[in-house]
């Protein structure tokens, strides 16, 4: 009786948890097996993912199903540059849909790997980097340090998001200091409240400062998006 309870009131199956996230159930394993979402495993080894964690995803699963293609459109510069640097192709999902709900409008681009960031960098310096360190070929750690040597990209905001542990990182060589280290699974929440301060520092808030620090909602099909 009480694993009934626990099921209905505290878990969902992943077919369940892939409905009401409209994605397919295989997106939500991988986010399992990736700690986007917290799950656990029944005796009989299905998955059983944790109601709080759906529900902390849950506005992104009402954007309309468009916002998941890339939308080409002119970057401006009176809205905040995110380059997202992720070689997994679900959290890269992942983040296009979470940052597309920020009220300010982020004009975001993704990236799979360093010498692809590089690129970017080169024609259009983004105002906040956001990279895992776990990368094929060139990894994080590698890119991050070749940035941080190139003089023109001091003023960019750099954030990494990784599932390795302090004691890896500083044993794997460190960081520079001035970047921020977050933990996985992605803190959305926090990003986002680093993002909206950046932007209203630069004076980047999208339509009006007003809808930013108010945090009204806007229509998140306005948000730019390319890949």
């Amino acid at each position: 009786m009480r694993q009934a309870r626990e099921s209905t009131k505290d878990f969902y199956t992943t077919h369940e948890a892939a409905k009401l996230l409209e994605v397919t159930p295989r997106t939500v394993q991988l986010w399992c097996e990736k700690g986007v979402l917290a799950c656990r495993r029944t005796i009989g080894g299905h998955r059983r993912i944790l109601r709080a964690s759906i529900e902390n995803m849950l506005p992104a699963a009402v954007l309309p199903r468009s916002i998941e293609l890339p939308l080409q459109a002119p970057v401006a510069p009176e809205h905040l540059r995110i380059l997202v640097v992720e070689d997994d192709s679900a959290l890269s999902r992942l983040y296009r849909i979470q940052l597309a709900r920020w009220d300010f409008r982020p004009i975001v681009t993704t990236v799979e790997n360093g010498f692809e960031a590089l690129v970017r960098l080169g024609s259009n310096r983004p105002d906040l980097l956001i990279a895992d360190l776990h990368m094929p070929e060139w990894d994080g750690f590698q890119m991050l340090r070749t940035i941080r040597g190139m003089a023109d990209l001091d003023p960019m905001e750099i954030v990494v998001v990784t599932g390795l542990s302090a004691a890896e990182v500083s044993r794997r060589g460190g960081l520079p200091d001035d970047i921020r280290i977050l933990p996985k699974p992605i803190p959305f929440q926090e990003l986002e409240r680093m993002a909206r301060v950046l932007a209203m520092a630069l004076g980047r808030a999208g339509a009006s400062n007003t809808a930013l620090q108010n945090s009204q909602q806007i229509d998140p099909t306005a948000v730019a998006l390319t890949s």
